[in-house]
């Protein structure tokens, strides 16, 4: 099927759709409309085009209706004229939108964008970036590149060394800046979480050491990474930590470095109990921060503990304790049904699974400890392992009890929501570990590693823009479904055989593509 233009026998030209028939002959499907205007004949044709495109979708234009014309043009086209183009229209656009594209290297932009559609080692990206996107990098090159991304120059290095560019403070501070503009000025809050990335391996290094593994993998070698961010997840800063440090080391230095550098006023410190210590607190106080920390109500002193069970807590309560006067610091505590649940039936789980261990003898008294639900065991008689029953139903009464320590003003309902927001760097964990596979990470050089976290660093902004794009606009495209759609986007690269210009047009999309693509475009506009 396709559109012809016809004189008739007033002198205009009537535009056609016509298909051929099993005979060869040509049949009128439709008749588009008639002119003697050209401009008005061209606007026919292109009508037509639309109606077969409605019909059975794109086709080539005819070429003076001749076949041999189509199939000559067809058979011309190789692979290396055809790319894939949709990576570099959205997450490209979303790059420079934000402010990437000052850094002028072009692998790392190629890296980054990379990592948003087809996340993987990076032998496989500079195969990927070679067979799709016509891109030719030596995997050497790429982890000499590496060696240098997070490049910190040392104080005892003589003047006379080269100057190389430290990517991470410039990527930190492009995001820092877009996020100000994001959340409409002043950052007041800010989160701050950790997490742990392993590497199946047996030693370890200077980097790389066995320590807590909220993974679960505590033969493994791992390193820390913690993330600040602002409301709706948008990226502050990062840090890499060796893999055995104490996560209560790390709050106060990244804040603080982070607020020095970027000149921002202190903003309230929301993190989870797994930062709460005495040192933490006393740090946040000196430096003149506000917090807002999980706190662990049944690891108070006796004397609160007791006031606390005394409030005879129902659920829907909230009550404000205060814990230390000198420094304003206020114990908000609040009860809900959903959490009694919930601290009741891993309360029970925990049970069994101690007394399936006592019943196959397998306890020892090096087990009766404090951790987790070993705190109900006991010991009897010589060595006899075995479960106080009655502290497991005295500690039913914490069952929906949470507690929050904090040394801000606001009202109690206003803490508990701000802790609440803590799942944005849960958030945050979750789109790098499985939507940018921060991990596995295939290097052990730590210049390389940290190259590697700055690249998913970048990669997770540019997600969480887009996702935050999607959302204003209600459109029923999710981030999944966004990075699934790019990779089906196409643009062909031909000669124009009179002028011999090269030119590069990008293949029709299907609506729901060109949804994504106006979206992103109008914005970035």
């Amino acid at each position: 099927m396709f559109v012809r233009k016809k004189p008739n026998k007033s002198g205009k030209i009537s535009v056609q759709v016509v298909q051929k028939t099993k005979s060869r002959k040509q049949q009128v499907v439709k008749t588009i409309g008639c002119s003697d205007d050209a401009d008005e004949v061209d606007r026919l044709m292109e009508e037509g085009r639309r109606y077969i495109d409605q019909c059975i979708g794109p086709v080539f234009p005819e070429f003076d209706e001749q076949e041999s014309e189509i199939d000559g043009f067809i058979s011309s086209i190789t692979n290396s004229q055809i790319q894939i183009i949709g990576p570099e229209l959205i997450f490209g656009t979303l790059y420079d939108r934000i402010g990437y594209n000052v850094i002028k290297d072009e692998m790392f932009r190629h890296m980054v964008i990379c990592r948003l559609f087809n996340p993987g080692s990076k032998l496989k990206t500079v195969d990927y970036l070679q067979r799709y996107l016509h891109v030719s990098y030596d995997i050497s090159k790429v982890y000499r590149f590496l060696d240098n991304l997070c490049y910190r120059r040392k104080d005892d290095v003589e003047e006379e060394e080269p100057k190389r560019p430290d990517y991470k403070n410039l990527v930190e501070q492009i995001s820092f800046n877009h996020t100000k503009k994001v959340v409409g000025g002043d950052i007041t809050v800010c989160f701050y979480d950790m997490t742990t990335l392993y590497w199946e391996a047996a030693e370890e290094d200077d980097l790389r050491k066995c320590g807590f593994s909220k993974d679960g993998k505590h033969s493994c070698p791992q390193i820390f990474l913690g993330l600040l961010v602002a409301s709706g997840g948008n990226p502050i800063g990062y840090e890499i930590y060796e893999g055995n440090i104490s996560e209560g080391k790390t709050i106060v230095p990244l804040v603080k470095s982070l607020a020095e550098r970027f000149g921002f006023s202190r903003p309230i410190v929301v993190a989870d109990a797994g930062l709460l210590s005495k040192s933490n607190i006393a740090a946040l106080v000196e430096d003149g921060y506000q917090f807002i920390l999980g706190a662990r109500p049944k690891s108070e002193t006796e004397e609160l503990k007791t006031r606390i069970l005394g409030l005879g807590m129902k659920h829907g309560d909230i009550f404000e304790l205060e814990k230390d006067k000198a420094n304003g610091i206020r114990l908000i505590l609040s009860c809900t049904e959903k959490r009694a649940r919930k601290d009741a039936y891993n309360r029970k789980k925990g049970l069994e699974r101690l007394q399936k261990k006592v019943k196959s003898g397998n306890l020892t008294k090096q087990h009766v400890n404090n951790r987790g639900y070993n705190k109900y065991l006991k010991i009897e008689g010589n060595a006899a392992v075995s479960i106080d029953m009655e502290k497991y139903e005295a500690d039913a009464s914490w069952d929906g009890i949470k507690g929050y320590v904090t040394n801000t003003k606001l009202g109690k309902e206003e803490v508990i929501e701000n802790y609440g927001n803590l799942w944005y760097i849960e958030r945050a964990f979750r789109f790098n570990k499985f939507d940018l596979a921060v991990r596995p990470i295939y290097h052990r050089l730590k210049n390389r590693i940290e190259g590697h976290i700055c690249i998913c660093f970048t990669s997770y902004t540019i997600l969480l823009e887009l996702e935050r794009i999607l959302k204003d606009a209600e459109s029923d495209i999710t981030v999944h479904r966004a990075q699934e759609l790019t990779k089906n986007m196409y643009a062909i690269s031909y000669t124009l055989p009179k002028s011999n210009t090269l030119k590069r047009t990008i293949l029709g999309m299907d609506k729901e593509q060109e949804s994504l693509y106006k979206l992103v475009k109008n914005v970035a506009d």
